[in-house]
């Protein structure tokens, strides 16, 4: 065990809401276990919050409230700064106030990091400051340390994995139980899943950010939630859901960051897309998250386990905590952000996978022949067909072979060109198989 030395290392905490005071009661009823690992105690400095008055989840001494953010984390005695305010304002304008001032920063603040953390890294960089961020991708899920540390030494060619609990809620009730998108995000939000407004996890903007950290970890190159393609799930139905059953396979949210095959650019998506019901990630229910690494020399890894609420989180962040207090006590400084690959980013249309395309078209001789001359012209291959009858027109629901995503674009527009065809129903990807 670690010897603990005299003197306390100072914690300034922003944000005292449901990840906040899960912070608060971890730094006090753990506070012996942390000073032993870390070498020094631990102490709360001060908790910034909005309004003093305000109900909270846990009982913080009102000698450490301030609403003065700026004056807490430029003070003198501060060595930590933890954020949990999140958004972009004032939370940038704080952890760049704290790191000129020589603080650490640990926060989960996935927006930030993914719009501006070239400004982020930097400050840390000239500022000498450690900036760790685990929490801010899956919750409590180590990921973001293995990825930057552990795998360093390695070649990371994929990461595929569900980064939002409430989307895998909603798909996931979608699935077992028939519901509509509509009931099934009502249940989330009655369950505290799904926020009131839920646009930034429906639309897939929250998993977006994920994508662009763990792409920049990933593949040592800068990015932006600005270059991740992303769709929400706001379009799924429950009929989407049960011909998605039919055929074997469940749909999911996924964010997917992959090399090119040529290793000079990556392409990084947030979108639904049916796997088969025997991929692992299949199996992952309710607001749970998993995401697969693919290395070169490790293989296939998959981290597994709860992806928000407020203890989970407050857990990465301890872990966080820790991690920079023991960087304080020894001198030593954390990993810095590695962008020396410079790797491109490349459009959506690059793309290579397999598509599930269902139509609704004309009951006639003749159809099904024009329909596969559509996807003859742009070269897509299709691996199988099944129609239904519909009275005067019919279902068909078409799987690809793999194919470019811009080949599918084009065959859709000419599909919705064509006098047989009465609506272009559904497009998804088809994820998680290897065929070709």
């Amino acid at each position: 065990m670690n010897q603990v030395s005299g003197k306390k290392l100072k914690v300034a905490l922003l944000g005292c809401g449901v990840v906040g005071s899960q912070v608060v009661r971890l730094l006090r009823e753990q506070a012996d276990d942390l000073a032993a690992r870390v070498g020094a105690p631990l102490e709360l400095a001060g908790v910034a919050v909005r309004r003093l008055g305000r109900a909270r989840d846990v009982d913080v001494d009102p000698a450490l409230l301030t609403t003065d953010a700026e004056a807490l984390v430029t003070r003198d005695d501060v060595d930590i700064v933890v954020e949990v305010i999140g958004g972009i304002e004032p939370a940038r304008s704080l952890i760049l106030a704290a790191m000129r001032s020589g603080k650490s920063v640990v926060t989960a603040n996935k927006a930030l990091l993914a719009e501006d953390g070239a400004t982020i890294h930097a400050a840390a960089r000239d500022g000498g400051a450690d900036l760790y961020f685990e929490a801010a991708v899956a919750g409590a899920i180590p990921l973001i340390r293995p990825l930057r540390e552990s795998l360093a030494g390695d070649h990371v060619h994929r990461v595929l994995g569900i980064v939002n609990g409430t989307t895998n809620y909603i798909l996931d009730k979608m699935d077992s139980s028939g519901a509509s998108f509509s009931d099934a995000l009502e249940e989330a939000q009655a369950l505290g899943y799904a926020e009131a407004d839920p646009t930034a996890d429906v639309e897939g903007f929250d998993a977006a950010a994920k994508a662009a950290i763990l792409a920049g970890i990933a593949f040592h190159s800068r990015v932006t939630a600005a270059d991740v393609y992303r769709e929400g799930i706001t379009e799924i139905t429950a009929a989407d859901v049960a011909s998605a059953k039919a055929m074997g396979y469940v749909i999911k949210l996924l964010a997917i960051c992959a090399r090119s095959e040529d290793g000079r650019s990556f392409g990084v998506r947030v979108h639904p897309a049916m796997i088969p019901r025997d991929h692992p990630l299949a199996g992952v229910r309710e607001a749970y998250n998993a995401v697969f690494v693919e290395a070169e020399s490790a293989g296939r890894l998959m981290f597994y386990g709860a992806g928000a609420g407020g203890a989970p989180t407050a857990s990465a962040v301890l872990g966080d905590i820790v991690a920079v207090a023991r960087n304080r006590v020894s001198g030593a400084r954390g990993p810095e952000e590695s962008t020396y690959a410079d790797l491109a980013v490349h459009p959506v249309g690059e793309t290579v996978t397999r598509y599930h395309v269902s139509l609704d078209v004309a009951d006639k001789p003749g159809v099904l022949a024009r329909v596969a001359d559509m996807f003859a012209k742009q070269d897509v291959s299709i691996q199988t067909v099944r129609q239904e009858g519909l009275g005067a027109d019919a279902q068909l629901v078409l799987v690809t072979h793999r194919a470019t995503d811009a080949a599918l674009s084009a065959t859709i527009e000419g599909l919705r060109e064509l006098d047989i065809v009465r609506d272009v129903v559904s497009v998804m990807r088809v994820e998680g198989e290897d065929a070709s």
